[in-house]
Protein backbone atom coordinates (compact mmCIF):
# COMPACT_ATOMS: atom_id res chain seq x y z
CA UNK A 1 0.00 0.00 0.00
CA UNK A 2 2.86 2.35 0.74
CA UNK A 3 6.04 2.64 -1.04
CA UNK A 4 8.82 0.67 1.04
CA UNK A 5 12.17 1.24 -0.97
CA UNK A 6 12.65 4.24 -3.92
CA UNK A 7 13.68 1.73 -6.38
CA UNK A 8 11.56 -0.60 -7.96
CA UNK A 9 11.53 -4.62 -7.00
CA UNK A 10 12.51 -6.63 -9.81
CA UNK A 11 9.22 -8.53 -11.18
CA UNK A 12 10.92 -12.57 -10.67
CA UNK A 13 10.96 -12.42 -6.88
CA UNK A 14 7.37 -11.14 -6.37
CA UNK A 15 6.01 -12.70 -9.45
CA UNK A 16 7.26 -16.57 -8.32
CA UNK A 17 5.95 -15.67 -4.55
CA UNK A 18 2.30 -15.18 -6.23
CA UNK A 19 2.85 -18.63 -7.64
CA UNK A 20 3.74 -20.01 -4.70
CA UNK A 21 1.11 -18.82 -2.31
CA UNK A 22 -1.38 -19.31 -5.24
CA UNK A 23 -0.35 -23.13 -4.86
CA UNK A 24 -0.12 -23.18 -1.16
CA UNK A 25 -3.55 -21.63 -0.87
CA UNK A 26 -5.21 -24.25 -3.31
CA UNK A 27 -3.68 -27.08 -1.15
CA UNK A 28 -4.93 -25.11 1.91
CA UNK A 29 -8.61 -24.74 0.44
CA UNK A 30 -8.51 -28.46 -0.51
CA UNK A 31 -7.49 -29.92 2.84
CA UNK A 32 -9.72 -27.26 4.64
CA UNK A 33 -12.85 -28.57 2.90
CA UNK A 34 -11.79 -32.72 2.87
CA UNK A 35 -11.68 -31.38 7.07
CA UNK A 36 -14.65 -29.67 6.72
CA UNK A 37 -17.10 -32.45 5.17
CA UNK A 38 -16.37 -34.64 7.77
CA UNK A 39 -16.99 -33.02 10.81
CA UNK A 40 -20.54 -32.61 12.58
CA UNK A 41 -22.28 -29.66 11.18
CA UNK A 42 -20.43 -29.36 7.98
CA UNK A 43 -21.79 -25.95 6.79
CA UNK A 44 -20.95 -24.02 10.00
CA UNK A 45 -17.94 -25.43 9.38
CA UNK A 46 -17.33 -24.05 6.03
CA UNK A 47 -18.17 -20.99 7.27
CA UNK A 48 -15.38 -20.98 10.00
CA UNK A 49 -12.91 -22.29 7.04
CA UNK A 50 -13.48 -18.73 5.47
CA UNK A 51 -13.45 -16.68 8.36
CA UNK A 52 -10.76 -18.42 10.40
CA UNK A 53 -8.44 -19.64 7.54
CA UNK A 54 -9.17 -18.41 4.13
CA UNK A 55 -9.73 -14.73 4.81
CA UNK A 56 -6.32 -14.41 7.05
CA UNK A 57 -4.31 -16.43 4.41
CA UNK A 58 -5.46 -13.71 1.63
CA UNK A 59 -4.78 -10.93 3.91
CA UNK A 60 -1.20 -12.65 4.44
CA UNK A 61 -0.62 -12.81 0.78
CA UNK A 62 -1.44 -8.78 0.79
CA UNK A 63 1.08 -8.20 3.28
CA UNK A 64 3.83 -10.84 1.26
CA UNK A 65 3.33 -9.04 -1.90
CA UNK A 66 3.09 -5.97 -1.06
CA UNK A 67 6.57 -6.06 1.04
CA UNK A 68 7.64 -7.70 -1.96
CA UNK A 69 6.93 -4.78 -4.36
CA UNK A 70 4.57 -6.99 -6.52
CA UNK A 71 2.40 -3.68 -8.03
CA UNK A 72 5.36 -1.70 -7.93
CA UNK A 73 7.49 -4.36 -9.85
CA UNK A 74 4.14 -4.46 -12.51
CA UNK A 75 4.00 -0.77 -12.75
CA UNK A 76 7.64 -0.46 -13.88
CA UNK A 77 7.49 -3.09 -16.15
CA UNK A 78 4.42 -1.83 -18.14
CA UNK A 79 6.52 1.86 -17.69
CA UNK A 80 3.49 3.73 -16.21
CA UNK A 81 4.68 7.10 -14.52
CA UNK A 82 3.62 8.89 -11.05
CA UNK A 83 1.13 9.13 -9.97
CA UNK A 84 -0.84 6.22 -12.12
CA UNK A 85 2.03 3.98 -11.06
CA UNK A 86 1.17 3.97 -7.39
CA UNK A 87 -2.51 3.42 -8.08
CA UNK A 88 -1.89 0.58 -10.17
CA UNK A 89 0.60 -0.76 -8.01
CA UNK A 90 -2.28 -0.94 -4.88
CA UNK A 91 -5.21 -2.78 -7.60
CA UNK A 92 -2.20 -5.30 -8.21
CA UNK A 93 -1.56 -6.17 -4.85
CA UNK A 94 -4.96 -6.31 -3.63
CA UNK A 95 -6.43 -7.94 -6.70
CA UNK A 96 -3.08 -10.70 -6.57
CA UNK A 97 -4.22 -10.90 -3.11
CA UNK A 98 -7.56 -11.38 -4.32
CA UNK A 99 -6.70 -13.84 -6.85
CA UNK A 100 -4.96 -16.06 -3.87
CA UNK A 101 -7.96 -15.89 -1.92
CA UNK A 102 -9.64 -17.29 -5.22
CA UNK A 103 -7.40 -20.19 -5.39
CA UNK A 104 -7.84 -20.96 -1.50
CA UNK A 105 -11.70 -20.51 -2.16
CA UNK A 106 -12.20 -22.70 -5.02
CA UNK A 107 -11.53 -26.52 -4.04
CA UNK A 108 -14.45 -25.60 -1.51
CA UNK A 109 -17.31 -25.33 -4.03
CA UNK A 110 -17.66 -28.99 -4.81
CA UNK A 111 -17.84 -29.57 -0.81
CA UNK A 112 -20.24 -26.74 0.25
CA UNK A 113 -22.27 -27.59 -2.66
CA UNK A 114 -22.27 -31.69 -1.16
CA UNK A 115 -22.85 -30.46 2.08
CA UNK A 116 -26.23 -28.17 0.81
CA UNK A 117 -27.15 -30.54 -1.42
CA UNK A 118 -27.52 -27.47 -4.07
CA UNK A 119 -26.14 -27.11 -7.82
CA UNK A 120 -23.89 -25.21 -8.15
CA UNK A 121 -20.67 -25.33 -10.26
CA UNK A 122 -17.46 -24.08 -9.40
CA UNK A 123 -16.51 -22.32 -12.14
CA UNK A 124 -20.07 -20.16 -11.69
CA UNK A 125 -19.16 -19.55 -8.08
CA UNK A 126 -15.50 -18.43 -9.25
CA UNK A 127 -17.25 -15.91 -11.57
CA UNK A 128 -18.88 -14.56 -8.91
CA UNK A 129 -16.20 -14.12 -6.44
CA UNK A 130 -14.37 -13.10 -9.14
CA UNK A 131 -16.77 -10.08 -9.91
CA UNK A 132 -16.75 -9.55 -6.11
CA UNK A 133 -12.81 -9.60 -5.82
CA UNK A 134 -12.39 -6.86 -9.02
CA UNK A 135 -14.89 -4.83 -7.49
CA UNK A 136 -13.42 -4.49 -4.07
CA UNK A 137 -9.69 -3.89 -5.00
CA UNK A 138 -11.16 -1.04 -7.61
CA UNK A 139 -12.94 0.29 -3.92
CA UNK A 140 -9.90 0.02 -2.34
CA UNK A 141 -7.67 1.24 -4.05
CA UNK A 142 -9.85 4.54 -4.98
CA UNK A 143 -10.65 4.77 -0.31
CA UNK A 144 -6.72 4.69 -0.41
CA UNK A 145 -5.82 6.54 -2.61
CA UNK A 146 -5.49 10.15 -0.36
CA UNK A 147 -3.15 8.05 1.69
CA UNK A 148 -0.49 8.28 -1.10
CA UNK A 149 0.38 11.79 -0.18
CA UNK A 150 2.93 10.68 2.23
CA UNK A 151 3.52 11.95 5.71
CA UNK A 152 0.51 9.57 7.33
CA UNK A 153 1.61 8.39 11.08
CA UNK A 154 0.04 6.04 13.17
CA UNK A 155 -2.35 7.78 14.36
CA UNK A 156 -3.35 9.90 11.29
CA UNK A 157 -3.63 6.43 9.63
CA UNK A 158 -5.95 5.30 12.08
CA UNK A 159 -8.22 8.61 11.53
CA UNK A 160 -8.19 7.42 7.99
CA UNK A 161 -9.38 4.18 8.50
CA UNK A 162 -12.49 5.45 10.74
CA UNK A 163 -13.47 7.59 7.91
CA UNK A 164 -13.36 5.39 5.45
CA UNK A 165 -15.08 2.53 7.38
CA UNK A 166 -17.81 4.59 8.29
CA UNK A 167 -17.94 6.08 4.86
CA UNK A 168 -17.78 2.45 3.22
CA UNK A 169 -20.75 1.07 5.37
CA UNK A 170 -22.62 4.38 4.70
CA UNK A 171 -21.92 4.03 1.07
CA UNK A 172 -23.22 0.50 1.01
CA UNK A 173 -26.55 0.66 -0.21
CA UNK A 174 -24.60 2.02 -3.87
CA UNK A 175 -21.86 -0.24 -3.12
CA UNK A 176 -23.18 -3.39 -3.17
CA UNK A 177 -24.84 -3.19 -6.54
CA UNK A 178 -21.59 -2.75 -7.76
CA UNK A 179 -19.89 -5.82 -6.66
CA UNK A 180 -22.84 -8.61 -6.15
CA UNK A 181 -25.07 -9.36 -9.23
CA UNK A 182 -28.73 -8.12 -8.19
CA UNK A 183 -31.75 -8.53 -10.30
CA UNK A 184 -35.12 -6.81 -11.10
CA UNK A 185 -38.23 -7.04 -8.53
CA UNK A 186 -41.56 -6.94 -10.45
CA UNK A 187 -44.57 -5.14 -8.92
CA UNK A 188 -45.62 -8.15 -7.01
CA UNK A 189 -43.15 -9.44 -5.16
CA UNK A 190 -42.32 -5.55 -4.15
CA UNK A 191 -45.90 -5.31 -2.91
CA UNK A 192 -45.28 -8.09 -0.89
CA UNK A 193 -41.98 -7.15 0.65
CA UNK A 194 -43.48 -3.48 1.70
CA UNK A 195 -46.34 -5.56 3.11
CA UNK A 196 -43.86 -7.99 5.12
CA UNK A 197 -41.56 -5.00 6.11
CA UNK A 198 -44.59 -3.24 7.00
CA UNK A 199 -45.52 -5.82 9.46
CA UNK A 200 -42.02 -6.34 10.50
CA UNK A 201 -42.43 -2.76 11.59
CA UNK A 202 -38.95 -2.09 9.23
CA UNK A 203 -38.72 1.02 7.66
CA UNK A 204 -36.54 1.32 4.57
CA UNK A 205 -36.02 3.72 1.77
CA UNK A 206 -36.32 0.59 -0.86
CA UNK A 207 -35.21 -2.74 -1.59
CA UNK A 208 -32.64 -4.48 -4.01
CA UNK A 209 -32.39 -8.50 -4.80
CA UNK A 210 -29.66 -10.08 -4.89
CA UNK A 211 -29.35 -12.95 -7.25
CA UNK A 212 -28.69 -15.95 -5.16
CA UNK A 213 -30.57 -18.90 -7.48
CA UNK A 214 -27.11 -20.97 -7.99
CA UNK A 215 -25.77 -20.24 -4.30
CA UNK A 216 -29.48 -20.58 -2.57
CA UNK A 217 -27.97 -17.98 0.06
CA UNK A 218 -31.37 -16.98 1.66
CA UNK A 219 -29.86 -13.68 3.40
CA UNK A 220 -31.35 -10.34 4.09
CA UNK A 221 -29.54 -6.93 5.61
CA UNK A 222 -30.31 -3.46 5.77
CA UNK A 223 -27.65 -1.20 5.14
CA UNK A 224 -27.18 2.33 4.81
CA UNK A 225 -27.33 5.73 7.16
CA UNK A 226 -30.49 6.91 8.33
CA UNK A 227 -33.26 8.06 6.01
CA UNK A 228 -31.55 6.28 3.31
CA UNK A 229 -31.67 2.67 4.82
CA UNK A 230 -31.61 0.35 1.63
CA UNK A 231 -32.81 -3.48 1.85
CA UNK A 232 -30.67 -6.15 0.52
CA UNK A 233 -32.66 -9.54 -0.15
CA UNK A 234 -31.33 -12.33 -1.91
CA UNK A 235 -33.71 -14.04 -4.40
CA UNK A 236 -33.98 -17.61 -2.44
CA UNK A 237 -34.47 -15.52 0.65
CA UNK A 238 -38.07 -14.65 -1.51
CA UNK A 239 -38.42 -17.69 -3.26
CA UNK A 240 -37.80 -20.17 0.12
CA UNK A 241 -39.56 -18.79 2.89
CA UNK A 242 -43.25 -18.27 3.58
CA UNK A 243 -44.47 -14.72 4.72
CA UNK A 244 -44.83 -15.81 8.20
CA UNK A 245 -40.76 -16.78 8.52
CA UNK A 246 -39.67 -13.60 6.27
CA UNK A 247 -41.78 -11.41 8.62
CA UNK A 248 -39.64 -13.02 11.70
CA UNK A 249 -36.57 -12.40 9.88
CA UNK A 250 -37.47 -8.74 8.61
CA UNK A 251 -38.40 -7.87 11.96
CA UNK A 252 -34.72 -9.36 13.17
CA UNK A 253 -33.28 -7.05 11.21
CA UNK A 254 -35.58 -4.32 12.48
CA UNK A 255 -34.10 -4.97 15.57
CA UNK A 256 -30.73 -5.01 14.27
CA UNK A 257 -31.49 -1.06 13.49
CA UNK A 258 -33.06 -0.61 16.66
CA UNK A 259 -30.37 -1.40 18.43
CA UNK A 260 -27.56 0.19 16.27
CA UNK A 261 -25.99 -3.08 15.72
CA UNK A 262 -24.24 -1.88 12.91
CA UNK A 263 -22.38 1.14 14.92
CA UNK A 264 -21.47 -1.39 18.02
CA UNK A 265 -18.93 -3.33 15.44
CA UNK A 266 -17.76 -0.46 13.68
CA UNK A 267 -16.97 1.63 17.12
CA UNK A 268 -15.71 -1.93 18.73
CA UNK A 269 -12.90 -1.80 15.57
CA UNK A 270 -12.36 1.81 15.67
CA UNK A 271 -11.95 2.01 19.19
CA UNK A 272 -9.81 -1.17 19.42
CA UNK A 273 -7.51 -0.04 17.15
CA UNK A 274 -6.42 3.01 18.86
CA UNK A 275 -4.16 1.59 21.45
CA UNK A 276 -3.52 -1.11 19.57
CA UNK A 277 -1.99 0.94 16.56
CA UNK A 278 0.02 3.02 19.73
CA UNK A 279 1.40 0.00 20.88
CA UNK A 280 3.04 -1.46 17.68
CA UNK A 281 4.13 2.48 16.96
CA UNK A 282 6.51 2.07 20.32
CA UNK A 283 4.73 3.78 22.92
CA UNK A 284 5.32 3.77 26.27
CA UNK A 285 3.57 1.33 28.61
CA UNK A 286 2.84 -1.40 25.27
CA UNK A 287 1.51 -4.45 27.33
CA UNK A 288 -0.78 -2.02 29.02
CA UNK A 289 -1.82 -0.38 25.60
CA UNK A 290 -2.53 -3.91 24.27
CA UNK A 291 -4.43 -5.00 27.10
CA UNK A 292 -6.50 -1.98 26.41
CA UNK A 293 -6.90 -2.87 22.96
CA UNK A 294 -7.90 -6.51 24.42
CA UNK A 295 -10.44 -4.95 26.89
CA UNK A 296 -12.12 -2.66 24.27
CA UNK A 297 -12.49 -5.52 21.77
CA UNK A 298 -13.75 -7.83 24.30
CA UNK A 299 -16.41 -5.61 26.10
CA UNK A 300 -17.25 -4.34 21.96
CA UNK A 301 -18.05 -8.03 21.49
CA UNK A 302 -20.07 -8.83 24.45
CA UNK A 303 -22.14 -5.37 23.52
CA UNK A 304 -22.42 -6.82 20.18
CA UNK A 305 -24.04 -10.04 21.07
CA UNK A 306 -26.21 -8.11 23.74
CA UNK A 307 -27.27 -6.18 20.51
CA UNK A 308 -28.10 -9.35 18.59
CA UNK A 309 -30.34 -10.79 21.90
CA UNK A 310 -32.13 -7.02 22.11
CA UNK A 311 -33.05 -7.75 18.30
CA UNK A 312 -34.45 -10.98 19.26
CA UNK A 313 -36.81 -9.44 21.75
CA UNK A 314 -37.79 -6.61 19.59
CA UNK A 315 -38.58 -9.41 16.61
CA UNK A 316 -40.55 -11.09 19.53
CA UNK A 317 -42.65 -8.44 20.96
CA UNK A 318 -43.31 -7.69 17.09
CA UNK A 319 -44.22 -11.52 15.89
CA UNK A 320 -44.05 -13.51 18.85
CA UNK A 321 -40.88 -15.44 20.29
CA UNK A 322 -42.20 -18.58 18.80
CA UNK A 323 -42.73 -17.71 15.25
CA UNK A 324 -39.34 -16.09 15.29
CA UNK A 325 -37.70 -19.08 16.75
CA UNK A 326 -39.81 -21.07 14.12
CA UNK A 327 -38.02 -18.99 11.28
CA UNK A 328 -34.38 -19.23 12.52
CA UNK A 329 -34.73 -23.02 12.60
CA UNK A 330 -35.88 -22.74 9.14
CA UNK A 331 -33.34 -20.08 7.95
CA UNK A 332 -31.00 -23.17 9.20
CA UNK A 333 -32.35 -25.76 7.55
CA UNK A 334 -32.30 -23.94 4.21
CA UNK A 335 -28.71 -23.62 4.21
CA UNK A 336 -28.19 -26.97 5.87
CA UNK A 337 -26.94 -25.82 9.39
CA UNK A 338 -27.39 -27.79 12.81
CA UNK A 339 -28.08 -24.86 15.02
CA UNK A 340 -24.92 -24.62 17.14
CA UNK A 341 -24.71 -24.05 21.11
CA UNK A 342 -22.34 -23.13 23.72
CA UNK A 343 -22.30 -24.04 27.10
CA UNK A 344 -19.74 -20.79 27.89
CA UNK A 345 -19.65 -17.95 25.61
CA UNK A 346 -17.17 -17.10 23.27
CA UNK A 347 -15.44 -13.38 24.20
CA UNK A 348 -13.41 -13.15 21.21
CA UNK A 349 -17.43 -13.99 19.10
CA UNK A 350 -19.51 -11.28 17.64
CA UNK A 351 -22.69 -13.51 16.88
CA UNK A 352 -24.39 -15.85 19.80
CA UNK A 353 -24.78 -19.29 18.15
CA UNK A 354 -27.70 -19.50 16.82
CA UNK A 355 -28.91 -22.61 18.74
CA UNK A 356 -28.79 -20.83 21.74
CA UNK A 357 -30.80 -17.97 20.48
CA UNK A 358 -33.11 -20.14 19.07
CA UNK A 359 -33.13 -21.78 22.80
CA UNK A 360 -33.99 -18.48 24.74
CA UNK A 361 -36.41 -17.60 22.52
CA UNK A 362 -38.44 -21.05 23.02
CA UNK A 363 -37.67 -20.01 26.85
CA UNK A 364 -39.71 -16.52 26.43
CA UNK A 365 -42.25 -17.94 24.71
CA UNK A 366 -42.84 -20.48 27.32
CA UNK A 367 -43.19 -17.88 30.00
CA UNK A 368 -45.02 -16.00 28.35
CA UNK A 369 -47.45 -18.64 27.71
CA UNK A 370 -47.75 -19.10 31.90
CA UNK A 371 -47.76 -16.13 32.20
CA UNK A 372 -50.91 -15.43 30.63
CA UNK A 373 -52.22 -18.96 31.85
Amino acid sequence: MFALQSAPPSLGPPAVTFVVLLVVGVVVGAVGSAVARRLSNPVSKYRLLYVGVLFPYALLAYGALALLGLGGAVSAALGVGAPVATHLADFVTLLAAGVVGLGAYGPTVRGVCAVRDIDLSTATALRQMARFVVGMSVLVTVAIAPLQGGGVGPFELVGVFAVLLVVGVGGAPWLIPLIRSTTDLDSETRDRLATLRERAGLDVRDAVALDTDDAETANVHVRGPPGYRRLFVTTTFLDRFDDATATALLAIQAGHVRTHLLAARIATVILAAVPLVAAVAGARRRWLLLGAALLVTVVGFWYTRRCIRRADDVAAERVDADAVADALERYADVHGMDPSRRRVPNPLSTNVPLGDRIDRLRTRASENSVAQG
